[in-house]
């Protein structure tokens, strides 16, 4: 009764609610859909603000078009670990002419680091890369450093037996560590990451944005503050598709 049960790609989960965790508070009669486009109004009259998240697979974007209509902020995919066995870090291709491109044009800028640490020594060494190549473009933020880990299916994934623990030990060392640098720290997550792998427990300290596409309002029960609702949008300046992020509470 009082559980989410959702259909996932090991079959159906159960996953006991706790009350003890903060919920989100967001009234959906004031979100609405038009155009494949979400916007949110909160009962205060706060207004959401739409987002795209970016990487290489997006090749050159004209952020100024971006910009003209009607983003307010991007995430930018600083760098990432590789999934095989070998776990090397590499710099997003396009990162600086993305965060300095989308900074010009006036958009908000956040970045994240997709990570397939396996402890707690790799997340470290993930999160200094980031700040290693944040000092080195200088472009101020405005939005957060994210944690994306995510499930790889490959059956070569060095992350593929990973447990709750380790994982949840890895996003509190990359968190801690660039907030010790002076930034705000935020995890990714979508539903069978966050119900069935993280301790969401010891994970209250930082923010979290949520993917789940398909759905007419994000069912997640617990707090977040920017909802990923589409790997598939449509932007005038980016060629490719696009994922579409609103950020509830606007940083």
């Amino acid at each position: 009764p009082h559980s989410y049960v959702y259909m996932g790609a090991n079959g159906i989960t159960i996953s006991p609610l706790k009350d003890d965790l903060a919920q989100h508070s967001y009234d959906w009669s004031g979100l609405s859909e038009e155009n494949e486009r979400y916007q949110y109004t909160a009962p205060d009259g706060t207004q959401a603000l739409a987002g795209v998240d970016v990487s290489t697979y997006n090749g050159d974007i004209d952020w100024a078009a971006v910009k003209a209509d009607g983003i307010s902020f991007a995430m930018i995919r600083l760098g990432f670990r590789g999934y095989g066995q070998e776990g090397t870090i590499n710099l997003d291709q396009y990162f600086v002419q993305n965060i300095t491109g989308a900074k010009a044009a006036g958009l908000k800028v956040g970045v994240y680091f997709f990570s397939q640490a396996v402890n707690e020594t790799e997340a470290v060494e993930e999160a200094e890369f980031v700040l290693d190549n944040l000092a080195q473009v200088g472009v101020a933020l405005d939005y957060p450093v994210v944690y994306d880990w995510e499930t790889v299916s490959s059956s070569s994934a060095r992350t593929r037996n990973m447990d709750g623990d380790t994982l949840t030990d890895c996003a509190i060392a990359f968190c801690e560590t660039v907030a010790e640098a002076g930034y705000t720290p935020m995890i990714y997550y979508n539903n069978f990451v966050g119900y069935t792998m993280y301790d969401l427990d010891r994970l209250t300290d930082y923010d979290v944005w949520f993917a789940q596409y398909g759905v007419t309002w994000p069912t997640m029960y617990y707090d977040y503050r920017i909802w990923q609702y589409s790997d598939s949008g449509s932007i005038p300046g980016i060629e490719t598709r696009v994922d579409m992020n609103i950020a509830f509470i606007p940083y």
